[in-house]
């Protein structure tokens, strides 16, 4: 089945790009201080996945770490959207009438959309409430709808796992469920708090915790497609 292959193609690509870009961005800001013509975007050493020392959009805005970044999270963007579209050709192959096929697809297409607003948005200054809250709304839609569009096809796979036997390794399934069901659990219990205006939670200043967990639930996020990549059978 050619869509198969297509999704198998794309999703490898969908973790690389992104992961790769954000790295970039990092490396860049933190090492390489001679190419941004501002000083204050510069930031000493950090691995901001354990001491969230700085958030991605920190080291993505910043001229010229935004000439990768951008270009590389539209690139993901246009995948995704083909991911979701081949993804749900595949399940109408298996159940042509599957109750979950369309709401893969507005969800996935609408978390691609989400991240696309995201990026042309970024690094873009509005001394604006209005402003900071529209950029807040959109990534945290992006965050949900790509939440609920992963939930949705696993939960779908799974209810097909025994016409899709000799197509996927169950074993890879498992996992991925087992990510996707984390990512909701630390996405219910961190998204009220990282949505508060400001740092400060009772008494605690959650900087540092916002950052490092950003990152970490980046990496979670293209885990899912890597985990697709691995669980199709060649």
């Amino acid at each position: 089945m050619i869509e198969i292959k297509k999704v198998k193609s794309i999703s490898i690509w969908i973790f690389i790009i992104p992961f790769v870009a954000v790295n970039t961005c990092l490396i860049l800001v933190t090492q390489f201080h001679e190419l941004f013509p501002n000083r204050a975007d510069i930031i000493h050493w950090t691995f901001p996945y354990l001491d969230g020392g700085a958030s991605i959009s920190r080291t993505a805005r910043p001229y010229p770490s935004w000439l990768v970044f951008k270009p590389a999270m539209f690139i993901t963007s246009f995948l995704l959207i083909k991911y979701w579209l081949y993804n749900r050709n595949i399940v109408e192959y298996f159940d042509l009438n599957h109750k979950y096929k369309n709401k893969i697809v507005y969800f996935g297409i609408a978390s691609a959309i989400a991240l696309t607003v995201h990026s042309i948005f970024l690094g873009i200054k509005f001394d604006n409430d209005f402003y900071k809250l529209f950029r807040r709304v959109i990534m945290l839609s992006f965050i949900v709808f790509e939440i609920i569009a992963q939930t949705y096809l696993v939960a779908t796979f799974y209810s097909l796992k025994n016409k899709l036997n000799n197509y996927i390794n169950i074993k890879i399934l498992n996992i991925k469920i087992i990510l996707v069901s984390i990512l909701i659990i630390v996405a219910v219990i961190s998204i009220p708090i990282i949505s508060l205006p400001g740092n400060n939670f009772l008494g605690f200043n959650l900087k540092f915790f916002k950052h490092a967990l950003e990152w970490d639930y980046f990496l979670g996020v293209i885990t899912f497609y890597l985990l697709t990549f691995f669980m199709w059978k060649k």
